[in-house]
């Protein structure tokens, strides 16, 4: 915890911004990939779940020192939980993106985590909640039922509740890593349950992937893209946040870290031509003051 006096360090405050900048960027990343080649949502997320784990492995090597993989039986649970929930969280976020589109898909999967977060919390955690917690959820439901109603991109109705469905999905597997990362974040180095839950995911997700019919044709492009999912928004982009994250104040990086959803909804925009109505922009702001509200608690 950060004393009163200590300040925040610009540079400090910079590598959390451009961490979350980074992470902006995946959803645009995967709607490019759906454009250059015949993929699906369980192929992309095992395929970056199979690149960015030695390389997060070595990351946690290097940020954490020998001692990074020495895991408490008690502990191999709680980890086997974060490393299902990711696995389930890439691919429930990554199939939603061809139904909603990447903007209003990012927008429900990043601002619904929190909410979810703190519901569990709550339930499992016995983590109070605020009267203005309340507030926000009820203004992030009516947010997302306006977000996806407001998306012209959505062909029908199945679509918006298919979509809707898996992106919401990708926020409740997202809020278990989080739960689950509470649990034992005082016994490890920030960046090893990040690298053990790729690691494992990948394992989790090989046989699925398989089964169904992995799809490794990409060209050149393609190949490009998941290199650099696997490397940019994961490995450089945790450990730039947790070397942030020295000087930081939680509260504070929770509110930059809502950049992640803006910057992708904006990248959407501006590079894949997704729109959104005025019912949709309006659903977008009550999302990101929900999850606001959220943070600053």
């Amino acid at each position: 915890m950060h004393r009163l006096d200590e300040a925040q360090r610009p540079f400090d405050v910079a590598m959390v911004v451009i961490a979350a900048l980074t992470w902006g960027t995946i959803g645009v990343a995967v709607g490019w990939l759906y454009r250059v080649a015949e993929t699906n949502s369980l192929s992309i997320g095992f395929l970056r779940l199979l690149l960015s784990a030695p390389v997060l492995l070595i990351t946690a090597r290097l940020l954490a020192g020998p001692q990074a993989f020495r895991i408490q039986p008690r502990h191999r649970w709680t980890l086997a939980l974060i490393g299902g929930a990711f696995a389930g969280y890439q691919v429930a976020y990554f199939a939603a993106i061809p139904y909603l589109g990447v903007a209003a898909a990012v927008l429900i999967n990043i601002c619904s985590a929190p909410i979810f977060t703190a519901l569990l919390a709550r339930v499992f955690l016995g983590e109070r909640l605020q009267p203005s917690t309340w507030l926000a959820v009820g203004g992030a439901v009516l947010g997302a039922g306006l977000l996806v109603g407001g998306a012209p991109q959505v062909h029908s109705m199945s679509d918006l509740f298919i979509g809707a469905a898996l992106a919401l999905t990708a926020g409740f597997s997202y809020s278990l890593v989080v739960l689950g990362a509470r649990l034992i974040a005082a016994n490890y180095h920030p960046v090893v349950p990040v690298a053990l839950s790729f690691a494992l995911g990948a394992l989790l997700l090989l046989p699925a992937a398989l089964t169904t019919g992995l799809v490794i044709d990409y060209p050149p492009l393609g190949w490009f893209v998941l290199l650099y999912l696997s490397i940019v928004p994961t490995a450089l982009a945790y450990a730039l946040y947790v070397r942030g994250m020295r000087s930081v104040r939680a509260t504070t990086a929770a509110t930059i870290t809502l950049l992640e959803p803006l910057g992708s909804a904006l990248l959407a925009i501006l590079l894949l031509g997704e729109r959104f109505t005025a019912t949709g922009m309006i659903g977008a702001a009550l999302l990101i003051a929900s999850i606001v509200v959220i943070a600053r608690r």
